[in-house]
């Protein structure tokens, strides 16, 4: 595993350093900063591999103080990495709703496991969790929504190519599932950059996000579309669930 980014922040991450922090930032452009956390660790023997946007200021922290405690218990800079990356991946309240739907589509059973819960606790060697933005991305301070474009922002996109887009080559094996639009359109150009092959993504799993709580629910069956606000489109989400699942099927 390459330790050398993790290494170069390895004195910050021990003095306790939090996401914002000067001694953590990696780039600069205008309101855009980028900050290193230790998200860059690979797993080559991942099947499934969840790519979100970047990773978030509380996922940042909790993967910060993990490696901080991984290092003060005497881990190797590799195992530190790994470590951390399991802990701060998607963490929070948004794992139980990304659960779930991946267990509605069946990757449960095309990965011969009870639940996908299971990624986060004793099957952590299936899972392989990417962002498209690597690195947690601010923009005058807030977490990054998606705005700007990342791959029509300079800074935005040597952060994609550098990292993410790598991921194709590693993980040929591995099925990637964009979770939202943003990693789901960086993907689609990168599908064209010959980075990824088509039918290594399997894209409309809206996100996990609890602000996206009413097309989980709609998406899971839980909710009815005369309960719907204006905001959700059950169209959208009929095709895309029904897609996801014709695609799974067939996945061998």
């Amino acid at each position: 595993m390459d330790t050398q980014i993790f290494d170069q922040y390895a004195s910050a991450i021990r003095a306790a350093a939090s996401p914002g922090d000067p001694s953590l930032r990696m780039a600069a452009e205008g309101q855009i900063e980028i900050f290193y956390a230790p998200f860059e660790a690979v797993n080559p023997q991942a099947k499934l591999v969840l790519v979100g946007i970047t990773p978030g200021r509380v996922q940042a922290a909790n993967a910060l103080a993990e490696a901080r405690r991984q290092l003060a218990a005497g881990a190797t800079s590799g195992e530190a990495m790994r470590k951390a990356k399991e802990v701060g991946a998607f963490s929070g309240p948004m794992r139980a709703n990304l659960t779930a739907m991946l267990d509605h589509i069946g990757l449960d059973r095309w990965l011969g496991i009870g639940s996908c819960k299971e990624l986060f606790d004793t099957k952590p060697h299936l899972l392989q969790t990417a962002s498209a933005l690597q690195f947690p991305v601010f923009v005058g301070g807030e977490n990054y929504n998606g705005n700007p474009d990342p791959m029509r922002t300079p800074v935005l996109r040597r952060l994609v190519m550098e990292h993410f887009a790598k991921l194709g080559a590693q993980l040929t094996h591995a099925v990637f599932i964009p979770l939202g639009p943003v990693p789901t359109k960086v993907m689609e150009m990168l599908i064209k950059d010959d980075c990824f092959r088509k039918d290594q993504v399997l894209s409309g799993l809206p996100h996990p996000s609890g602000a996206n709580a009413e097309r989980i629910q709609y998406f899971l069956g839980r909710k009815d579309s005369s309960q719907l606000s204006v905001k959700t489109n059950p169209t959208l989400l009929d095709s895309a669930r029904s897609r996801l699942l014709t695609q799974v099927s067939q996945l061998t």
